[in-house]
């Protein structure tokens, strides 16, 4: 079974990482900003209505102290 993602992809792990350079470190950053502040919001909004019990596990992956 294929490895899939959760925010970010191995590459981009990589990139913010710095392992390629400033430039796709930058770019990298600013790709998974757009997800936090565009798509994560919608995300959890169909979380809370249809799996909120899916969006429990997500806040407690996240907020672990």
């Amino acid at each position: 079974m294929a490895k899939t993602r959760a925010l970010l992809t191995e590459t981009e792990r990589e990139q913010i990482a710095g392992e390629h350079g400033e430039e796709r470190r930058y770019q990298a950053t600013s790709r998974a900003r757009r997800r936090l502040i565009e798509e994560l919001p919608q995300d959890i909004k169909i979380l809370q209505k249809h799996h909120p019990e899916l969006l429990e596990e997500l806040r407690d992956a996240v907020c672990q102290e």
